[in-house]
């Protein structure tokens, strides 16, 4: 899509060097490595971001944990699957609900979603261990709602006194039969950010869940979709227009998922990805167990839908299918594109900025462009060099100690589930056509020439971003909301929508289209001010005086 072309109102170098001179040296020379102005386009290589790197001591950062990646962010969004934190009471219901993942309880009628499971350990659990407490909190559970499977979290504190959560789990899904217990060492410590607990949790679902049911689903042109979580309901309107296009969805993982999508997983023909950063490594086990190619597709904003529907259509090369397609694009579009057209006569030249986890950013980029708006500045909260740079870096990337914390799992061709999709002249033959297979060019090429774009950006550079370059709406998450809010500029949660959504698909993207009109061109943002604006000459006394 054409980029938009307004021109760049302030010098990037000096915004750079306005938002370290608060630093001291030594934290300004490492942020600096993480604070990129986007010079290349086109054929120019590319500018090296420094990303999944620590975030340094004493900055407010906008990054979640480990814990929230795996139990909050990867199985969540799963309805009959229990979820059990082993810890304190507060990483339970940190992680209850906060991202607004919509489920189907479908004809069973199983929703554990809606349910804060914890073993809520106390100093004395702390002192002479909480096993007990765990595998009797298990058993209840079992007893109360009988689930397909039961999963486990490990919290800090699990990991700093030794509770072996994994024999634990061994031990009661022997006891119980006929309920799959297994366990994740998501210790919210464990890595760099919540993207570390992504890993951990798609490994474990990956060991113990996928290929166990052995019963082909029904239906023509099977997918799975990964990296969609169902915020807002996108899952729902994905899945309405692939069903409309009669394509048959096996598995998401994980938005409105369920224990039998997971288990049926290796059925699929065709991995479709979505937020690559939280789920390109299953795709690849995927490929390597089962003989499942993978894919990169977008279904946030219109244009981005259709041309993700034309990839899929492109794979399964069956002309019935691709006409469907078409004929679902056609009868879809009219009403977007009114719609774009006139909301654009009043957004047309607003500026955004884009600080959002995963691949949103650079998928929200392009809704902003269908509506003639331009992206100033952006980035990820928990990226790593290949959201940004694009896949072809991953090679070249060096293993830190950090990431030696994620275990990776050694995977082969499954000798009896293994069936090639593709023969290799099949796929050179779509290669050479212009297919791509396994790869996505990341934000930064998609990002305007002279753009500035940050890794891990905090709450200080959020606020002096927003004092500089004034957007006319800036997209983040709940952190951050509500003080940006009070800078006077229109602030829209990207991470559970607020109250808003889908934002997915050909009606999500109507929906994203009327909801940033009204914020960007809303006069009440203007009428905020803090009272020290107000006042500025502010007194007060002491109570004894």
């Amino acid at each position: 899509m054409a980029k938009t072309s307004k021109a760049v109102r302030f010098d990037p170098a000096d915004i750079k060097e306005e938002l370290l001179k608060k630093y001291p040296p030594k934290v300004a020379r490492k942020r600096a490595k993480q604070i990129m102005i986007n010079e290349a386009q086109e054929s120019e290589t590319p500018p090296e971001i420094v990303a999944n790197v620590r975030t340094i001591p004493g900055i407010i950062t906008m990054r979640g944990c480990t814990y929230a990646g795996c139990k909050g962010v990867i199985m969540g969004p799963t309805r009959d699957i229990l979820n059990i934190t082993h810890g304190p009471i507060g990483c339970g219901f940190y992680s209850w609900l906060t991202r607004r993942n919509q489920t189907d309880a479908g004809e069973t009628g199983e929703n554990y979603m809606t349910y804060c499971f914890s073993t809520d350990m106390q100093d004395q659990d702390i002192i002479f261990g909480g096993e007990k407490k765990l595998t009797a909190a298990i058993q209840e559970a079992y007893d109360l709602f009988h689930p397909k499977g039961i999963c486990i979290f490990a919290t800090c504190p699990v990991g700093l006194i030794g509770d072996d959560i994994h024999a634990v789990a061994r031990k009661m899904k022997e006891k119980l039969g006929d309920c799959n217990v297994f366990a994740f060492s998501c210790e919210g410590y464990k890595g760099v950010s919540q993207s570390a607990g992504h890993h951990i949790a798609n490994n474990q679902v990956f060991t113990h869940l996928v290929g166990e049911n052995q019963t082909p689903p029904e239906g023509e042109y099977k997918i799975n979709l990964l990296g969609e979580y169902n915020i807002g309901g996108d899952g729902f309107e994905i899945d309405r227009v692939l069903r409309k296009c009669g394509i048959t969805n096996i598995a998401t993982f994980s938005g409105n998922s369920t224990y039998a999508q997971f288990a049926s997983a290796q059925h699929a023909d065709l991995s479709a990805v979505m937020c690559h950063r939280s789920i390109n490594y299953v795709a690849d086990m995927l490929e390597t167990k089962y003989g499942i190619p993978w894919i990169k597709v977008n279904f946030i904003g219109a244009e981005a839908t259709a041309k993700s529907l034309r990839k899929i259509g492109q794979y399964f090369g069956d002309k019935a299918l691709l006409d469907r397609i078409e004929a679902v694009i056609a009868e879809e579009m009219p009403e977007v594109l009114a719609v774009a057209a006139d909301v654009k006569t009043r957004t047309q030249g607003k500026t955004a900025m884009l600080f959002v986890g995963g691949s949103r950013a650079h998928h929200y980029n392009e809704l902003f462009q269908e509506m003639g708006m331009k992206t100033l500045s952006a980035g990820y909260e928990f990226g790593h060099r290949d959201d940004y740079e694009g896949r072809e870096v991953i090679p070249h990337l060096t293993v830190d100690a950090d990431s030696r914390n994620i275990e990776e799992i050694e995977v082969e061709p499954d000798e009896k589930l293994f069936r090639a999709r593709k023969t290799p002249e099949e796929i050179k033959a779509l290669e050479d056509a212009g297919y791509t297979f396994k790869h996505y060019d990341g934000l930064n090429a998609d990002m305007d020439k002279g753009s500035i774009i940050i890794d891990d950006l905090n709450q200080y550079e959020a606020e002096k971003l927003v004092e500089l370059l004034k957007p006319d709406i800036f997209c983040a998450g709940i952190k951050e909301k509500f003080s940006i809010q009070k800078l006077g500029v229109p602030m829209k949660q990207l991470h559970s929508y607020d109250s808003g959504g889908p934002y997915a698909g050909f009606k999500g993207a109507i929906n994203f289209y009327k909801e940033i009109d009204r914020l960007v061109n809303s006069r009440v943002w203007s009428y905020l001010k803090a009272p020290w604006q107000e006042n500025p000459e502010l007194t007060a006394t002491f109570v004894w005086e």
